[in-house]
Protein backbone atom coordinates (compact mmCIF):
# COMPACT_ATOMS: atom_id res chain seq x y z
CA UNK A 1 0.00 0.00 0.00
CA UNK A 2 1.47 3.19 -1.24
CA UNK A 3 1.32 5.92 1.58
CA UNK A 4 2.59 9.47 0.72
CA UNK A 5 4.22 10.55 3.59
CA UNK A 6 6.00 13.38 2.66
CA UNK A 7 2.85 15.05 0.85
CA UNK A 8 0.50 14.91 3.80
CA UNK A 9 -0.65 17.58 5.99
CA UNK A 10 -3.14 16.61 8.05
CA UNK A 11 -3.91 12.97 10.18
CA UNK A 12 -6.72 11.62 11.93
CA UNK A 13 -6.36 8.75 14.08
CA UNK A 14 -9.14 6.20 15.28
CA UNK A 15 -7.81 5.17 18.82
CA UNK A 16 -5.44 7.88 19.33
CA UNK A 17 -4.94 7.22 22.91
CA UNK A 18 -3.55 2.96 22.18
CA UNK A 19 0.15 2.54 23.43
CA UNK A 20 1.32 2.00 19.14
CA UNK A 21 -1.55 4.23 18.06
CA UNK A 22 -0.31 7.35 20.55
CA UNK A 23 3.53 7.01 19.72
CA UNK A 24 2.26 7.49 15.32
CA UNK A 25 0.22 10.54 16.51
CA UNK A 26 3.86 11.86 18.18
CA UNK A 27 5.72 11.29 15.37
CA UNK A 28 3.26 13.33 13.01
CA UNK A 29 2.93 15.87 15.18
CA UNK A 30 6.76 16.26 15.68
CA UNK A 31 7.30 16.75 11.94
CA UNK A 32 4.79 19.62 12.15
CA UNK A 33 2.13 18.12 10.78
CA UNK A 34 -1.87 18.66 11.92
CA UNK A 35 -2.37 15.60 13.98
CA UNK A 36 -6.57 15.13 15.85
CA UNK A 37 -8.30 11.98 16.50
CA UNK A 38 -10.91 10.22 18.43
CA UNK A 39 -10.62 7.87 21.39
CA UNK A 40 -13.08 5.91 24.05
CA UNK A 41 -12.05 7.45 27.16
CA UNK A 42 -9.44 10.32 28.31
CA UNK A 43 -6.23 8.74 29.97
CA UNK A 44 -3.62 9.95 31.31
CA UNK A 45 -2.11 9.47 27.71
CA UNK A 46 -4.64 11.22 25.52
CA UNK A 47 -4.50 14.00 28.17
CA UNK A 48 -0.45 14.17 27.77
CA UNK A 49 -1.06 13.85 23.90
CA UNK A 50 -3.52 17.26 24.40
CA UNK A 51 -0.84 19.36 26.32
CA UNK A 52 1.22 18.09 22.98
CA UNK A 53 -0.62 20.82 21.15
CA UNK A 54 -2.74 17.61 19.32
CA UNK A 55 -6.64 17.40 19.68
CA UNK A 56 -8.67 14.74 21.47
CA UNK A 57 -12.45 13.83 21.53
CA UNK A 58 -14.52 11.10 23.04
CA UNK A 59 -17.65 11.01 21.26
CA UNK A 60 -18.00 8.80 18.09
CA UNK A 61 -19.67 11.80 16.63
CA UNK A 62 -18.67 12.99 12.42
CA UNK A 63 -19.15 16.73 13.88
CA UNK A 64 -16.01 16.38 15.84
CA UNK A 65 -13.87 14.69 13.66
CA UNK A 66 -11.02 16.15 10.59
CA UNK A 67 -12.60 16.34 7.58
CA UNK A 68 -9.89 18.16 5.53
CA UNK A 69 -7.71 14.91 6.90
CA UNK A 70 -5.02 13.81 3.85
CA UNK A 71 -5.13 10.16 6.18
CA UNK A 72 -6.84 8.13 8.13
CA UNK A 73 -5.46 5.55 10.72
CA UNK A 74 -7.10 2.70 12.38
CA UNK A 75 -6.64 0.42 15.24
CA UNK A 76 -8.04 -2.66 14.40
CA UNK A 77 -9.79 -2.16 17.78
CA UNK A 78 -12.04 -0.17 16.60
CA UNK A 79 -15.19 -1.56 16.16
CA UNK A 80 -16.82 -2.14 12.47
CA UNK A 81 -19.73 -0.21 13.12
CA UNK A 82 -18.01 3.38 14.63
CA UNK A 83 -19.98 6.37 12.34
CA UNK A 84 -16.46 7.94 11.88
CA UNK A 85 -14.71 4.71 10.48
CA UNK A 86 -17.80 4.30 8.46
CA UNK A 87 -18.03 8.32 7.52
CA UNK A 88 -14.65 8.28 6.00
CA UNK A 89 -14.95 4.86 4.01
CA UNK A 90 -17.67 6.09 2.79
CA UNK A 91 -16.67 9.45 1.64
CA UNK A 92 -13.43 7.94 0.05
CA UNK A 93 -10.41 8.79 2.07
CA UNK A 94 -7.59 7.23 2.03
CA UNK A 95 -8.20 4.74 5.80
CA UNK A 96 -5.35 2.59 6.68
CA UNK A 97 -4.03 0.37 9.59
CA UNK A 98 -1.31 1.37 11.84
CA UNK A 99 0.66 -0.95 10.74
CA UNK A 100 0.70 0.11 7.43
CA UNK A 101 1.83 3.32 7.95
CA UNK A 102 4.58 2.33 10.51
CA UNK A 103 5.88 0.30 7.84
CA UNK A 104 5.85 2.93 5.78
CA UNK A 105 7.97 5.33 8.03
CA UNK A 106 10.67 2.20 8.52
CA UNK A 107 10.51 0.97 5.08
CA UNK A 108 14.06 3.14 4.37
CA UNK A 109 15.37 3.33 7.69
CA UNK A 110 18.04 0.49 9.29
CA UNK A 111 15.34 -1.20 11.96
CA UNK A 112 16.30 -3.50 14.99
CA UNK A 113 12.53 -5.16 15.30
CA UNK A 114 11.85 -6.56 19.01
CA UNK A 115 8.83 -8.93 18.62
CA UNK A 116 7.42 -11.88 20.81
CA UNK A 117 4.30 -12.83 22.90
CA UNK A 118 6.19 -11.49 25.97
CA UNK A 119 9.13 -9.55 26.65
CA UNK A 120 8.92 -7.24 23.38
CA UNK A 121 7.80 -3.83 24.99
CA UNK A 122 10.81 -4.32 27.89
CA UNK A 123 13.10 -5.25 25.40
CA UNK A 124 12.43 -3.05 22.76
CA UNK A 125 12.66 -0.13 25.43
CA UNK A 126 16.14 -1.52 26.96
CA UNK A 127 17.55 -1.72 23.14
CA UNK A 128 16.46 1.95 22.49
CA UNK A 129 17.37 3.10 26.02
CA UNK A 130 21.11 2.06 25.63
CA UNK A 131 21.32 3.15 21.71
CA UNK A 132 19.96 6.95 23.29
CA UNK A 133 21.63 6.65 26.40
CA UNK A 134 25.42 5.98 24.80
CA UNK A 135 24.78 8.49 22.30
CA UNK A 136 24.81 6.15 19.36
CA UNK A 137 21.11 7.36 18.90
CA UNK A 138 17.87 6.24 17.49
CA UNK A 139 14.49 6.91 16.99
CA UNK A 140 12.25 4.43 18.85
CA UNK A 141 8.63 3.28 18.35
CA UNK A 142 7.54 1.52 21.69
CA UNK A 143 4.41 -0.14 23.11
CA UNK A 144 5.42 1.19 26.57
CA UNK A 145 5.96 4.38 28.33
CA UNK A 146 9.74 4.42 28.97
CA UNK A 147 10.08 5.44 32.33
CA UNK A 148 13.44 7.27 31.52
CA UNK A 149 12.06 9.60 28.84
CA UNK A 150 7.91 9.70 29.84
CA UNK A 151 7.55 8.54 26.34
CA UNK A 152 6.66 5.55 24.31
CA UNK A 153 8.24 8.00 20.88
CA UNK A 154 11.47 9.56 20.34
CA UNK A 155 13.30 11.03 17.10
CA UNK A 156 16.96 10.44 15.99
CA UNK A 157 18.61 13.09 16.14
CA UNK A 158 21.09 14.08 13.75
CA UNK A 159 24.39 14.10 15.79
CA UNK A 160 23.64 10.73 16.93
CA UNK A 161 22.98 9.60 13.32
CA UNK A 162 26.19 7.12 13.23
CA UNK A 163 25.94 7.13 9.72
CA UNK A 164 22.44 4.93 10.03
CA UNK A 165 18.85 6.30 10.49
CA UNK A 166 18.17 3.69 12.97
CA UNK A 167 14.49 2.90 14.28
CA UNK A 168 13.72 0.55 17.28
CA UNK A 169 10.23 -1.07 16.37
CA UNK A 170 8.06 -3.14 18.94
CA UNK A 171 6.78 -6.13 16.26
CA UNK A 172 3.15 -6.29 17.49
CA UNK A 173 1.75 -10.22 16.30
CA UNK A 174 -1.62 -8.94 16.89
CA UNK A 175 -3.33 -9.05 13.55
CA UNK A 176 -0.31 -9.70 11.84
CA UNK A 177 0.83 -6.23 11.79
CA UNK A 178 4.40 -7.18 12.21
CA UNK A 179 3.96 -8.85 9.12
CA UNK A 180 4.48 -5.21 7.19
CA UNK A 181 8.03 -4.36 8.88
CA UNK A 182 11.58 -5.44 7.38
CA UNK A 183 13.93 -5.77 10.05
CA UNK A 184 17.64 -5.37 9.52
CA UNK A 185 17.95 -6.75 13.41
CA UNK A 186 15.15 -8.91 14.89
CA UNK A 187 14.64 -10.24 17.95
CA UNK A 188 11.91 -13.22 18.45
CA UNK A 189 11.38 -13.60 22.62
CA UNK A 190 8.45 -16.49 22.93
CA UNK A 191 6.37 -17.73 20.18
CA UNK A 192 3.98 -19.09 22.78
CA UNK A 193 -0.23 -19.66 21.96
CA UNK A 194 -2.03 -16.09 22.35
CA UNK A 195 -4.31 -14.10 20.38
CA UNK A 196 -6.05 -17.25 19.21
CA UNK A 197 -9.20 -15.07 18.76
CA UNK A 198 -6.90 -13.87 15.67
CA UNK A 199 -5.10 -16.72 14.70
CA UNK A 200 -7.06 -19.64 15.95
CA UNK A 201 -4.76 -22.06 16.66
CA UNK A 202 -0.98 -22.17 18.17
CA UNK A 203 0.34 -23.75 15.28
CA UNK A 204 -0.43 -20.45 12.85
CA UNK A 205 1.11 -18.21 15.84
CA UNK A 206 4.12 -19.65 15.04
CA UNK A 207 3.88 -19.31 11.51
CA UNK A 208 3.44 -15.98 11.74
CA UNK A 209 6.48 -15.51 13.52
CA UNK A 210 8.04 -17.62 11.01
CA UNK A 211 6.73 -15.32 7.89
CA UNK A 212 8.10 -12.35 10.31
CA UNK A 213 12.09 -14.11 10.44
CA UNK A 214 11.61 -14.06 6.58
CA UNK A 215 11.09 -10.22 6.26
CA UNK A 216 14.46 -9.64 8.14
CA UNK A 217 16.67 -8.16 5.30
CA UNK A 218 19.55 -10.14 3.32
CA UNK A 219 22.67 -10.15 5.55
CA UNK A 220 20.59 -8.99 8.39
CA UNK A 221 20.56 -10.69 11.79
CA UNK A 222 17.96 -12.52 14.10
CA UNK A 223 18.38 -12.91 17.97
CA UNK A 224 16.08 -16.12 19.32
CA UNK A 225 15.66 -17.40 22.41
CA UNK A 226 17.23 -20.59 23.12
CA UNK A 227 14.80 -23.54 23.34
CA UNK A 228 12.39 -22.16 21.49
CA UNK A 229 10.16 -23.88 19.65
CA UNK A 230 10.58 -24.27 15.99
CA UNK A 231 13.57 -21.68 16.23
CA UNK A 232 15.03 -24.14 13.41
CA UNK A 233 12.68 -22.83 11.11
CA UNK A 234 13.18 -19.44 11.56
CA UNK A 235 14.74 -17.32 8.83
CA UNK A 236 17.69 -15.34 8.23
CA UNK A 237 21.02 -15.56 7.58
CA UNK A 238 22.76 -14.79 11.03
CA UNK A 239 20.71 -16.26 13.66
CA UNK A 240 21.82 -16.27 17.09
CA UNK A 241 20.57 -17.48 20.40
CA UNK A 242 19.86 -16.36 23.73
CA UNK A 243 18.69 -17.74 27.74
CA UNK A 244 18.96 -16.49 30.93
CA UNK A 245 21.64 -19.16 32.32
CA UNK A 246 21.35 -21.93 29.78
CA UNK A 247 25.24 -22.34 28.86
CA UNK A 248 24.24 -24.19 25.04
CA UNK A 249 22.84 -20.27 24.28
CA UNK A 250 24.86 -18.16 22.07
CA UNK A 251 24.85 -15.49 24.84
CA UNK A 252 23.40 -16.08 28.11
CA UNK A 253 23.85 -14.61 31.75
CA UNK A 254 25.67 -15.82 34.75
CA UNK A 255 26.85 -14.99 38.00
CA UNK A 256 23.40 -13.31 39.05
CA UNK A 257 23.12 -12.02 42.42
CA UNK A 258 19.81 -9.87 44.13
CA UNK A 259 20.45 -7.14 46.20
CA UNK A 260 17.40 -5.00 47.80
CA UNK A 261 14.97 -5.83 44.25
CA UNK A 262 18.55 -5.05 42.01
CA UNK A 263 20.76 -7.64 40.11
CA UNK A 264 23.84 -7.91 39.26
CA UNK A 265 25.42 -10.37 36.86
CA UNK A 266 27.81 -11.27 33.76
CA UNK A 267 26.58 -11.35 30.04
CA UNK A 268 28.51 -14.15 28.22
CA UNK A 269 29.56 -15.50 24.86
CA UNK A 270 31.82 -17.56 23.47
CA UNK A 271 34.16 -14.99 22.69
CA UNK A 272 33.04 -11.76 24.52
CA UNK A 273 31.91 -11.07 28.03
CA UNK A 274 30.29 -8.05 29.99
CA UNK A 275 31.20 -8.30 34.02
CA UNK A 276 29.07 -6.39 37.07
CA UNK A 277 26.04 -5.61 35.08
CA UNK A 278 23.87 -3.72 37.15
CA UNK A 279 19.75 -3.99 36.52
CA UNK A 280 17.69 -1.77 39.09
CA UNK A 281 14.40 -3.62 37.85
CA UNK A 282 13.00 -7.16 39.03
CA UNK A 283 12.58 -9.98 37.78
CA UNK A 284 14.38 -12.92 36.42
CA UNK A 285 13.04 -12.80 33.17
CA UNK A 286 14.24 -8.75 32.72
CA UNK A 287 17.79 -10.37 33.21
CA UNK A 288 16.70 -12.49 30.11
CA UNK A 289 15.61 -9.73 28.34
CA UNK A 290 18.45 -7.48 28.92
CA UNK A 291 20.68 -9.62 28.10
CA UNK A 292 19.49 -9.81 24.48
CA UNK A 293 19.58 -5.86 24.50
CA UNK A 294 22.86 -5.97 25.54
CA UNK A 295 23.99 -8.55 22.46
CA UNK A 296 22.49 -6.29 20.33
CA UNK A 297 24.11 -3.47 21.09
CA UNK A 298 27.25 -4.89 21.29
CA UNK A 299 26.76 -6.08 17.74
CA UNK A 300 26.68 -2.65 16.97
CA UNK A 301 29.84 -1.48 18.65
CA UNK A 302 28.70 0.13 21.43
CA UNK A 303 31.46 0.35 24.24
CA UNK A 304 31.73 -2.00 27.02
CA UNK A 305 30.96 0.86 29.52
CA UNK A 306 28.54 2.82 27.78
CA UNK A 307 26.40 -0.45 27.61
CA UNK A 308 26.83 -0.64 31.64
CA UNK A 309 25.87 2.67 32.45
CA UNK A 310 23.01 2.92 30.24
CA UNK A 311 21.41 -0.64 31.91
CA UNK A 312 22.52 0.40 35.43
CA UNK A 313 20.43 4.01 34.53
CA UNK A 314 17.31 2.32 33.16
CA UNK A 315 14.82 2.84 35.13
CA UNK A 316 12.52 0.22 33.24
CA UNK A 317 8.52 0.61 32.08
CA UNK A 318 5.50 1.78 32.99
CA UNK A 319 3.41 -1.18 33.84
CA UNK A 320 6.04 -4.42 33.46
CA UNK A 321 7.86 -4.83 37.04
CA UNK A 322 6.64 -0.94 37.86
CA UNK A 323 7.60 -0.16 41.56
CA UNK A 324 4.79 1.80 42.84
CA UNK A 325 5.57 1.39 46.71
CA UNK A 326 9.13 0.00 47.76
CA UNK A 327 10.05 -0.01 50.91
CA UNK A 328 10.84 -1.91 54.55
CA UNK A 329 7.62 -2.56 55.25
CA UNK A 330 5.66 -2.97 52.18
CA UNK A 331 6.45 -3.27 48.08
CA UNK A 332 3.82 -2.63 45.81
CA UNK A 333 4.59 -3.90 41.73
CA UNK A 334 1.95 -3.14 39.23
CA UNK A 335 2.61 -4.75 35.51
CA UNK A 336 0.98 -5.33 32.72
CA UNK A 337 1.16 -9.29 32.50
CA UNK A 338 -2.07 -10.74 31.01
CA UNK A 339 -1.36 -13.95 29.71
CA UNK A 340 -0.48 -17.15 32.27
CA UNK A 341 3.44 -17.56 31.29
CA UNK A 342 3.95 -13.47 32.27
CA UNK A 343 1.91 -14.20 35.24
CA UNK A 344 4.03 -17.14 36.10
CA UNK A 345 7.19 -15.07 35.58
CA UNK A 346 5.89 -12.25 37.60
CA UNK A 347 4.88 -13.80 40.28
CA UNK A 348 7.88 -15.90 40.47
CA UNK A 349 10.13 -13.25 39.93
CA UNK A 350 9.02 -11.22 42.54
CA UNK A 351 8.68 -13.54 45.32
CA UNK A 352 12.60 -14.45 44.61
CA UNK A 353 13.17 -10.88 45.05
CA UNK A 354 10.96 -10.81 48.18
CA UNK A 355 11.24 -14.06 49.71
CA UNK A 356 9.17 -14.61 53.17
CA UNK A 357 6.89 -12.06 51.96
CA UNK A 358 3.10 -12.62 51.68
CA UNK A 359 2.39 -12.56 48.09
CA UNK A 360 -1.09 -10.55 47.49
CA UNK A 361 -2.34 -10.71 43.29
CA UNK A 362 -4.83 -8.34 41.75
CA UNK A 363 -5.32 -9.73 38.98
CA UNK A 364 -7.99 -8.77 35.71
CA UNK A 365 -8.82 -11.36 33.26
CA UNK A 366 -8.19 -9.47 29.66
CA UNK A 367 -10.94 -10.96 27.09
CA UNK A 368 -13.55 -13.54 27.01
CA UNK A 369 -11.65 -15.73 24.51
CA UNK A 370 -7.99 -15.43 26.08
CA UNK A 371 -9.73 -16.75 29.59
CA UNK A 372 -11.73 -19.17 28.17
CA UNK A 373 -8.49 -20.50 26.18
CA UNK A 374 -6.28 -20.24 29.15
CA UNK A 375 -8.19 -20.69 32.03
CA UNK A 376 -6.01 -23.47 33.07
CA UNK A 377 -2.43 -21.93 32.62
CA UNK A 378 -4.03 -18.86 34.78
CA UNK A 379 -4.77 -20.68 37.70
CA UNK A 380 -1.51 -22.87 37.51
CA UNK A 381 -0.15 -19.33 37.70
CA UNK A 382 -1.65 -17.82 40.42
CA UNK A 383 -1.29 -20.58 42.17
CA UNK A 384 2.20 -19.06 43.14
CA UNK A 385 0.82 -17.06 44.57
CA UNK A 386 -0.69 -17.00 48.88
CA UNK A 387 -3.84 -14.82 48.20
CA UNK A 388 -5.23 -13.78 44.72
CA UNK A 389 -8.26 -11.43 44.11
CA UNK A 390 -9.31 -11.76 40.46
CA UNK A 391 -11.32 -8.91 39.15
CA UNK A 392 -14.27 -9.03 36.68
CA UNK A 393 -13.17 -9.78 33.18
CA UNK A 394 -11.62 -6.91 30.82
CA UNK A 395 -13.93 -7.03 27.89
CA UNK A 396 -12.12 -4.64 25.76
CA UNK A 397 -13.07 -5.67 21.92
CA UNK A 398 -15.15 -8.60 22.93
CA UNK A 399 -18.69 -9.21 23.91
CA UNK A 400 -19.31 -11.81 26.85
CA UNK A 401 -19.16 -15.38 26.10
CA UNK A 402 -21.66 -17.78 28.06
CA UNK A 403 -20.31 -19.58 30.93
CA UNK A 404 -16.80 -17.70 30.84
CA UNK A 405 -16.46 -15.19 34.15
CA UNK A 406 -13.54 -14.82 36.62
CA UNK A 407 -14.87 -17.64 38.61
CA UNK A 408 -14.09 -20.30 35.67
CA UNK A 409 -10.47 -19.27 36.45
CA UNK A 410 -10.92 -19.49 39.99
CA UNK A 411 -12.92 -22.52 40.36
CA UNK A 412 -9.58 -24.25 38.28
CA UNK A 413 -7.33 -22.96 41.28
CA UNK A 414 -5.77 -25.28 43.78
CA UNK A 415 -5.17 -22.43 46.42
CA UNK A 416 -8.57 -21.38 48.24
CA UNK A 417 -6.77 -18.05 49.19
CA UNK A 418 -8.69 -16.64 46.49
CA UNK A 419 -12.31 -14.30 45.73
CA UNK A 420 -13.86 -12.59 43.08
CA UNK A 421 -14.54 -8.55 43.95
CA UNK A 422 -15.73 -5.64 41.96
CA UNK A 423 -13.45 -3.54 40.82
CA UNK A 424 -15.11 -0.13 42.48
CA UNK A 425 -14.61 -2.41 46.26
CA UNK A 426 -10.90 -3.17 45.73
CA UNK A 427 -9.41 0.16 47.56
CA UNK A 428 -11.79 -0.77 50.63
CA UNK A 429 -10.54 -3.62 50.39
CA UNK A 430 -6.49 -2.92 50.44
CA UNK A 431 -7.55 -0.39 53.45
CA UNK A 432 -8.83 -3.61 55.44
CA UNK A 433 -6.18 -5.85 54.38
CA UNK A 434 -2.61 -6.29 55.29
CA UNK A 435 -0.30 -6.76 52.31
CA UNK A 436 3.55 -7.21 52.39
CA UNK A 437 3.88 -7.64 48.69
CA UNK A 438 1.20 -6.79 46.67
CA UNK A 439 1.11 -6.89 43.24
CA UNK A 440 -1.19 -5.73 40.16
CA UNK A 441 -2.03 -7.25 37.00
CA UNK A 442 -3.82 -7.13 33.88
CA UNK A 443 -3.91 -5.17 30.66
CA UNK A 444 -7.18 -3.55 30.78
CA UNK A 445 -8.39 -0.95 33.18
CA UNK A 446 -7.14 -2.07 36.07
CA UNK A 447 -4.25 0.64 35.81
CA UNK A 448 -6.76 3.10 37.02
CA UNK A 449 -6.50 1.44 40.65
CA UNK A 450 -2.53 1.96 41.01
CA UNK A 451 -3.22 5.53 41.94
CA UNK A 452 -5.65 4.91 44.55
CA UNK A 453 -3.89 1.60 45.94
CA UNK A 454 -0.45 3.89 45.64
CA UNK A 455 -2.25 6.48 48.26
CA UNK A 456 -3.71 4.11 50.61
CA UNK A 457 -0.45 2.05 51.48
CA UNK A 458 1.73 5.35 51.79
CA UNK A 459 -1.17 6.81 54.27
Amino acid sequence: MEIGLNTIQRIYFLGIGGIGMSALARYFNQQGKIVSGYDKTSTELTLQLEKEGIAVHYTDNVEFIDKAANLVVYTPAIPADHAELNYYRAQGYQVVKRSDVLGAITAQTFNICVAGTHGKTTTSTMVAHILRHSGYGCTAFLGGISANYNSNYWLQLPSTANGKNICVVEADEYDRSFLKLSPDIAVITAMDPDHLDIYGTAEAVEEAFIDFSKRIKPGGRLLGKYGMKRMDALKADHVLSYHLQDERADVHAADIHTREGSYEFNVVTKDWSLNNVVLNMGGLHNIENVTVAIMIAHQLGIVDEMIKLAVADFKGVKRRFEYVVKNDKQVYVDDYAHHPEELRALISGARLLFPGRKCTVLFQPHLFSRTRDFADGFAQSLDLADEVILLPIYPARELPVAGVTSELILNKMKNKQGRVIEKSAIPDWVRQHRTELLITAGAGDIDNLVLPIKEILNQ
